[in-house]
């Protein structure tokens, strides 16, 4: 009785909102993943099967795949939590729900540092990237980044969650997806300020467009919103703490990680339908002018031709 009586004096000071049986962060990510699925759907609907994709287009396509599938197993959740907490049922799906979302995660952040990087080498090099770069780059590198998320998510599932053996094995496995998430986060951060400093400098103001403000939107708000469900998940496998301060920090990044895979359909549609004149809610067009590769003094009354709208990668590389 002496010995459970701190925990419980402890228990009594924890946030409501941490608790584990609080409704509102579930509702709070439910929502934001129903608004992230909806716009994740129209990207992947567009570039899918509406429009003739290019270089950067695969790279967008796959992001938007592997938001969506991050945010289903975020909804997943939500509903098993909320089922758990009416209802005795228990359903052995946590193992499948982790791994999912960190799959995903993973490969979300893959796909927006290849963009980056690729963007960054087509500024830095243009004549190597359009006379001397590979067709269907983009293509082999995603499958690369999709095989590698899917290697590492399983190998957490097998030895950190289903087949505990040992310790070992499993630090092992979280080391490597640390390494991987650090790795990304180093080289986004590099290819992103390579990019604002070339863009920043006197000769070279032309490089700014609706393409450079699309990927440096969408890097910001990783670094606001996705970045911390990585920084949770470094802390959570490395450092010992209090469980309740991990579940609250769970809680904070996870509805984060939902804002940040939910922002950029919205980050297309603000760039793409900024200073343009549209008769009509064309999301094809909106999504194709967040996504050109020409300077914004270029563009007369939101009236543009079909060339204009064209990112450079279609001379790179077709589909």
């Amino acid at each position: 009785m002496t010995e459970a009586t701190p925990t419980n004096g402890s228990d009594e000071y924890r946030p409501p909102i941490c608790d584990i049986d609080s409704l509102t962060p579930k509702a709070l990510t439910f929502v934001i993943s129903l608004v992230g699925l909806t716009g994740n759907a129209s990207v992947i609907w567009f570039l899918g099967f509406r429009m003739h994709r290019n270089a950067f287009y695969t790279y967008i396509l796959n992001l938007a795949v592997a938001d969506f599938l991050y945010l289903c197993f975020h909804m997943v959740n939500v509903l098993k939590e909320v089922i758990s907490v009416i209802s005795t049922i228990h359903s052995p799906t946590y193992g499948i729900i982790t791994s999912g979302k960190i799959i995903f995660y993973i490969a979300g952040l893959s796909m927006l540092g290849a963009i980056s990087t690729e963007r960054c080498l087509s500024v830095m090099w243009p004549i190597w990237y359009h006379c001397h770069r590979p067709r269907h780059t983009s293509a082999v590198i995603c499958t690369l980044l999709w095989a590698l998320s899917l290697v590492l998510g399983i190998l957490e599932a097998v030895f950190c969650l289903y087949f505990y053996i040992t310790e070992g094995l499993c630090k092992i496995v979280e080391f490597t997806i640390a390494a991987w998430l650090v790795l990304l986060f180093v080289v986004l951060s590099v290819s992103s300020l390579a990019l604002l400093g070339r863009m920043l400098r006197g000769s070279q103001k032309k490089l700014l467009n609706r393409l450079f403000v699309t990927i440096m939107l969408t890097v910001l708000v990783f670094l606001s919103s996705g970045l911390p469900f990585c920084v949770y998940f470094f802390l959570y496998y490395w450092i010992n703490n209090s469980y309740h301060v991990f579940y609250c920090l769970f809680l904070v990044s996870s509805v984060l990680s939902c804002v940040n895979s939910s922002a950029n359909p919205i980050i297309y549609f603000f760039v793409g339908s900024y200073r343009q004149r549209v008769q009509r809610w064309n999301l094809k067009l909106v999504l194709k002018q967040a996504l050109q590769d020409t300077p914004w003094e270029g563009e007369i009354g939101g009236s543009l031709s079909q060339g204009t709208l064209e990112m450079s990668g279609s001379r790179v590389e077709q589909g």
